[in-house]
Parts: structure tokens; C-alpha cells; sequence
């Protein structure tokens, strides 16, 4: 690295970087330190819908106010998990509307004591709209199913140390032409069909709208003066690691600040006075994709420690984990840390027996296993963002993840307006604050199959992008599109075309002779006109577990090998030019709603909803398990046998 060289490159971090610092306060996740103590709050909760007419009563009476067991008959239940698949009422199970939670906590008392220290409640996910109070106290609201919000609740349980904290949450899962994703309410009025006040809530994606409080709610806390929000960019040159790194402080006007880099093994490599600056690491070590290199997912430790100079008052220390690695998009590559990768991996929704969008920590790590037994190096958060917890495994082990915003379903063009338009640019301020330092995370999803061939599209999708670009300049921004090539109206603003395509199954069924044919078309088409690499962001077929068929016919497992073998063929021509990933659909079969196209659920997973192979899964894990083989970068005692 030449003095010259080493400085421009520097140079140009710092401008990635200030581009990318446009958010102005922190969602850090909660840790616990030297400084900071988290009470997980999950467990049973008391638990009441709200039947009314209106859906409004535990408004209009104050449920709030008083314990919720006192405004009528409540029921216990777990968070996290969605509330539908926990009883026997089919009622509640497709309930929309308001539903209560409440739990009284046992605050520690040097919580309540000490005005040095800042109490915070925080809720992973609650889907879709919530309300919290705290002892009666409206806390904070917050529209979107699938992302933290938090509340400063200090000064409340202060007022009576006394009294227990009550945290009453009021979620509503109903969903409009304004949210995301978007809904529709339907009130059938002919009394000759339908029972007074009946009416449907109608949504055009294909996945059950689980609702609840679906991640865990935490207290946790912060010295009086704190951490915010901490923001890294990373560059390489030759062997040497750049940190840019940016840390906001908050309550402090004056304080002092040690920023310590250490590698895996806690020893410290680079380090730093300033609140801001680069830090240099020498022999760095890059984070590299899961079987790409023989040391995948190499973390390194940014420690932060803050502290006052008056007496009295406390440090605060927050660890960031971070990997140091480049992304970048040509014509026909996407490529990390400058070698191209190709994106072998799956679909998945957040879904399961019972617990539904419920974070579950065993099927977190079963899943993780299948996607490494699978060779798989990567997946799409289709079609919301998951659970931090899940990102920070992917960092860990080396998955990469396209992180996909809620935006699925947009097909009404009364969507397309200026309210939902606003809504979408807070949901992407709000994933891009949360998920900005994840190196796993390597390119945004703005949307999943929207109707963009609809004129106001362009300036939605063309806004929704630039913006997301602006906040993070560092990372490639993609929509997922099942719309026809030459009326597409968002794709000419994307990085990456990710198209999804059902060839044989929705169009043309049964023929599998056609996938070849227009799978080259449909690639053609699109690299032909756009000129940016392609991922194939969904393709498959439903199958039923244990139904065969020879010759193969459609919901058969021999079917669904065919479909993905014919597919196969048309990606290994492909990916020697323009396309650079391939993703199947789906993971594992998952709830839908009830219709006459879907058996309990989609079944187009290579897993059962149990995560049990079907026999596809053992095609796709012999495929990918070739296509890691061929990168030539793994140790031979990682080499699968390709035997099938």
C-alpha cells in the first residue's frame, strides 16, 4: 500500500461514511456489561381480545388503567409467540382487531433508587400497530409488525417504588391500504349471506398474518450518560483492515472516550480517543461468507467505554461485534471482499407449529444447522425483517442475508399514495438504523413482488430506493419482481435484478419441458435491457410430503426434483455470464391463509413445517454442496461428497 494510495482510499471512506450517518438516534441491541443490565420478560402474560363491535372497547373504558384481569375474563399467554394457533377458538385464531397483554415486574430496587441510571423497556416485534403503557402511563405507539421500538420508563415506576410495574401492551393487527404490508377491511352487509358485523380482512401475499407479540420484551439499562448508537464502515487495502467508525454519546456534554478494536482472541488491535475516526488493522482478518474460506464469519470486538468526569456518576461500556469486509455490484458480478460470490441459498418466513412468528431459539438453531448440512451460504429475510438474534448468528457463521423490508403485497394502486409512501421511508430509516453494522447483511429489499407495471410506481420505488441508498451507500438496494420485463417501472433504479418465476407450476402446469426454454428467455430479457447481474429470487413447486409419482406429476416429490433439476441446468449456463445467485422457495412449508389453492399451508418447502427433508432437499443440498466445491477455496476436509 503506496502513502498516496492508502490516503485516497481513506479519503474516500469518510465520504461512504458521512453519507451514511443520516439517522440521528440509535436502536442498539440490548447487552448486557459492566454498565448495563437486561430482565428478559418473556413468559406468560394475561391476555384479552377485544370482542366489541368496534373493536374500540378496552379503549373506550381505559383497560389500561387498572389490572387487566379487572375489566374481564382474561387468559394466559406466551411471548413471545403469535396468540392464534394457542387455543382451540377458531375465532381468535383469525381474530383482527385489538388484542391486551399485561404482566406486572419486579423492578430490582437499585433500578428505582438510583436516578443515575436510565430504565428502558424495549418489544422485539409486536404485529402490526401497539400502544404500551406503564402503571397507566402511555409510554409510546408504534406502527410496523416487525421491528424494535423502545420507551424511557424511569420517571414512571419512580413515582411509587412501591407499587409493581404494570406494562400493558395494546397490539392491532389490522391491516390497511397505508401499512406494510397492506390490507383491506371487507364487511359483507347482505344478511341473507352473512351474521351482523361480519367482514374479512383481505391481503394480497401468501403468508397467515400472525399477530401478536412475536419477539421478546426486555427492560433493560444505561448509565444516566450512554452509548446511543455506534456506526461502522469497513475497507481493506492489501493486508491492512480500515474501521470507520462514528459513536454517539447522549446526556454527557462533556465526557471522555476509549474505543479499543480486539480480535476473536480479546487482544486489542487498533484503538482511539476521538468519537469518531479510522481505525487501521494490520493482517487483518476479512469476514468471509460460509464456504468461501476456511475461517468464515471473523469477528472483531468495538469496545466503548464512556466516561463523566463529574463524581457520582457511572461509565458505560457497549461491545459491537463487526466484520471487517467489502460489497460491491459490476454489470455481471456481486462481489465480496472483491471475489465474486455467488449466492447459493433459500427463502424463509419466521413460522412454525404452535408458536407461529414466535421467536423460538431451538428452531433458530435447527434451521441454522439444515442451511449449512444444505451447503446453502445464504438468505433472503422474505418478506419482513427477522429477528436480531437471527442476523447475529448469520454473523457468526458466515450466512449472508438480503434484508427484506415488509413491503409485500403491494398491489392496490391506492397503496401507491403519499401516506404510504411516508410510511415506507420510516420503515426503511428504521431497518437500516437496526441493521447497519451487521457485515452478513449485504444488500436491502425495498419490496417483494409489488405491482410495479402500475404508473405510480416509478416514483414510489425510484423514492423508496434513493432514500435507502442515501442512508446506507455501502450496501446494494434490490427489489424482487414477478413483473414483465419491458413494464417493470422500479427496475431501472435497483442494483441487482432479483426476479421470482414459477415456470411449469404457475404458468404452464405440468410442463416441465417448458423451464428451460423460457427460464433462458426470462434471463435474456432481463440482463438485455438493464445490464446488472440477476438473482433467481424464487422458483419451486408444492409438494406434498410422501406423495409420489412416476412419471412425476405436480404436488409429488418427484415433481419437485424435476422442476429444480430443470432449473438447475439454465443457472449453471447462466451464472458463467450475468446471474450470481439462485434461492429456492421456500425453506419449509409454512401457514398460509385458508383458500382452495393451499393445503394447510404452502408447501413448497425442501423441509417440512416439522424441518424434515422431502426428497428435493437432498438434490439441492448435492447441487449446493458442487457449486461451494467449485470455488476452490475450501479445505479438503470440508469437501462434501457428492454422491447422489
Amino acid at each position: 500500500m503506496t502513502p498516496r494510495g492508502g490516503l485516497l482510499r481513506a479519503l474516500c471512506l469518510f465520504a461512504v461514511f458521512d453519507a451514511a450517518c443520516l439517522l440521528n438516534s440509535g436502536m442498539l441491541y440490548p447487552q448486557e456489561s459492566s454498565s448495563r443490565e437486561v430482565k428478559d420478560l418473556s413468559g406468560l402474560w394475561d391476555f384479552r381480545a377485544d370482542t366489541s363491535p368496534n373493536r374500540h372497547q378496552g379503549f373506550e373504558r381505559s383497560w389500561f388503567k387498572s389490572r387487566l384481569a379487572q375489566t374481564g375474563p382474561v387468559m394466559e399467554m406466551p411471548v413471545p409467540a403469535s396468540y392464534n394457533d394457542i387455543t382451540q377458538d377458531p375465532a381468535l385464531r383469525d381474530f383482527v382487531g385489538w388484542v391486551w397483554y399485561e404482566r406486572e415486574v419486579v423492578v430490582p430496587a437499585r433500578w428505582v433508587d438510583d436516578k443515575e441510571i436510565r430504565v428502558v423497556l424495549r418489544v422485539g416485534s409486536a404485529h402490526y400497530y401497539s400502544v404500551v403503557w406503564v402503571n397507566g402511563v402511555k409510554v409510546t405507539e408504534h406502527e410496523g409488525g416487525h421491528l424494535p421500538f423502545e420507551a424511557e420508563i424511569g420517571s414512571i415506576i419512580r413515582e411509587d417504588p412501591n407499587v409493581p410495574c404494570r406494562i400493558t401492551i395494546a397490539v392491532n393487527n389490522t391491516l390497511n391500504l397505508t401499512t406494510l404490508p397492506p390490507g383491506t377491511i371487507q364487511y359483507m352487509k347482505d344478511r341473507t349471506m352473512y351474521p351482523d358485523g361480519f367482514f374479512v380482512q383481505n391481503y394480497q401475499f401468501d403468508f397467515f398474518n400472525y399477530a401478536g407479540i412475536h419477539r421478546p420484551v426486555l427492560l433493560y439499562t444505561t448509565p444516566k450518560a450512554y452509548v446511543d448508537d455506534i456506526s461502522v464502515v469497513t475497507d481493506f487495502l492489501d493486508n491492512t483492515g480500515l474501521v470507520q467508525y462514528d459513536i454517539s454519546v447522549k446526556n454527557a456534554a462533556t465526557s471522555s472516550l476509549k474505543v479499543t478494536l480486539m480480535d476473536k482472541d480479546g487482544y486489542s488491535v487498533a484503538s482511539s480517543k476521538e468519537p469518531s475516526g479510522l481505525l487501521k488493522v494490520v493482517d487483518v482478518h476479512l469476514w468471509w461468507p460460509y464456504l468461501m474460506d476456511e475461517k468464515p464469519g471473523y469477528l472483531y470486538s468495538l469496545e466503548t467505554v464512556v466516561t463523566l468526569p463529574r463524581s457520582g456518576s457511572y461509565d458505560d461500556v457497549y461491545t459491537l461485534p463487526i466484520g471487517i469486509r467489502t460489497v460491491k455490484v459490476t454489470s455481471n458480478k456481486f462481489l465480496i471482499n472483491n471475489k465474486p460470490f455467488y449466492f447459493h441459498g433459500v427463502n424463509k418466513h419466521e413460522d412454525s407449529d404452535i408458536r407461529g412468528k414466535g421467536f423460538d431459539w431451538p428452531l433458530i438453531v435447527k434451521d441454522f444447522n439444515l442451511i449449512k448440512w444444505l451447503g446453502a451460504n445464504s438468505f433472503r429475510t422474505s418478506h419482513y425483517p427477522y429477528a436480531e438474534e437471527i442476523l447475529q448468528m448469520c454473523d457468526r457463521h458466515g450466512i449472508v442475508v438480503i434484508d427484506e423490508s415488509p413491503g409485500v403485497g403491494i398491489k392496490d394502486i391506492r397503496s401507491y399514495g403519499n401516506a404510504s409512501l411516508a410510511h415506507h421511508l420510516d420503515v426503511m430509516d428504521e431497518l437500516v438504523r437496526r441493521d447497519k453494522n451487521h457485515p452478513s447483511v449485504v444488500m436491502w429489499s425495498v419490496a417483494n413482488e409489488p405491482a410495479s407495471e402500475m404508473s405510480p410506481a416509478e416514483n414510489y420505488f425510484k423514492t423508496v430506493i434513493q432514500h435507502t441508498k442515501a442512508l446506507d451507500p455501502t450496501r446494494p438496494v434490490t427489489f424482487v419482481t414477478d413483473s414483465n420485463f419491458e413494464r417493470d417501472r422500479g427496475a431501472p433504479f435497483v442494483d441487482v435484478i432479483c426476479v421470482n418465476s414459477y415456470f411449469s407450476w404457475y404458468h404452464d402446469p405440468g410442463h416441465l419441458e417448458v423451464i428451460p426454454i423460457q427460464l433462458k428467455t426470462q434471463f435474456e430479457n432481463w440482463y438485455g435491457k438493464y445490464k446488472k447481474p440477476i438473482i433467481q429470487s424464487e422458483y419451486g413447486a408444492d409438494v406434498v410430503p410422501g406423495l409420489h409419482n412416476d412419471p412425476p406429476v405436480m404436488f409429488t416429490e418427484e415433481y419437485q426434483k424435476e422442476v429444480l433439476r430443470n432449473y438447475h441446468r439454465v443457472f449453471d449456463e447462466k451464472r458463467k455470464q450475468y446471474v450470481v445467485g439462485e434461492l429456492i422457495w421456500n425453506f419449509a412449508d409454512f401457514m398460509t391463509s385458508q383458500g382452495a389453492l393451499r393445503v394447510v399451508g404452502n408447501k413448497k418447502g425442501i423441509f417440512t413445517r416439522q424441518r424434515q427433508p422431502k426428497s428435493a432437499a437432498f438434490v439441492l443440498r448435492d447441487r449446493y454442496w458442487r457449486l461451494a466445491n467449485g470455488t476452490g477455496r475450501l479445505p479438503p476436509w470440508t469437501k462434501y461428497p457428492c454422491s447422489f
